[in-house]
């Protein structure tokens, strides 16, 4: 997809009028990206992650045999490891488990927090289609195959055409946002902090966001983490 064009957000910025907040994204090849997380301006954080090619090989391998795994639990960063790879029932999987349990550990101690809402799931359509933000502080999402997540810079958005605001019309008849070259994308890999509505100071904020659609016969592994008090 591609990035957002400066001139065009100073555009939108004066349509929807001066005291609308100003939300930026931030993105990063290191991942002490993900600290911005806390800058009032920023919605959506970026580490734009690589996945080692052993790990995508042995992703594509699981999926090959288990097409419609899910699975969600509550974990800490000491008992992430063990939780996953018992979840993930396949000792060839050690390299995805540990993946998961370092994203856990980071999670948990950006927001020092002492256990994290976990799910995983192997996904063969989109699972919120509609764009939307949530009603939670802030939510980490990657994709370890396929596509990606979608989003919206919160500067291209009329909000008002957010949910019932859109009155049954699909996203890109709604007025939700005004090109089709708005919509970005994250790739497979990058990890993701999305800042939600209950963020404090962020309420009318929260990064909007969708599923993205799966061409017929492909898969996408998800990966989320929640607060979880």
């Amino acid at each position: 997809m591609n990035s957002l064009n400066p001139a065009r957000t100073s555009n939108v910025d004066a349509f929807y009028g001066s005291e609308a907040k100003i939300r930026r994204a931030a993105q990063s090849r290191e991942p002490e990206v993900l600290t911005d997380i806390y800058h009032e301006q920023t919605n959506i954080v970026i580490w734009q992650r690589e996945l080692s090619a052993t790990l995508k090989n042995s992703v594509s391998t699981f999926l090959d045999s288990n097409s419609s795994f899910q699975t969600s639990m509550t974990v800490t960063p000491q008992s992430a490891l063990s939780s996953i790879s018992a979840a993930l029932g396949d000792t060839t999987q050690l390299e995805l488990s540990e993946n998961i349990a370092e994203l856990v550990d980071m999670f948990c101690c950006l927001f020092e927090l002492k256990r994290a809402g976990l799910r995983l799931a192997t996904l063969d359509r989109a699972m919120c289609p509609k764009f939307h933000a949530d009603k939670i502080p802030c939510r980490l999402v990657t994709t370890y195959q396929g596509i990606a997540t979608e989003w919206l810079p919160h500067q291209a958005i009329n909000r008002e055409k957010l949910g019932l605001g859109s009155k049954g019309k699909p996203d890109n008849q709604s007025g939700l946002y005004g090109d089709q070259h708005d919509i970005q994308q994250l790739k497979c890999g990058d990890v993701a902090l999305l800042k939600g509505e209950l963020w404090e100071g962020n309420e009318n904020a929260g990064l909007v966001h969708r599923s993205p659609a799966l061409p017929e016969g492909q898969r996408r592994m998800l990966l989320t983490l929640d607060f979880c008090y």
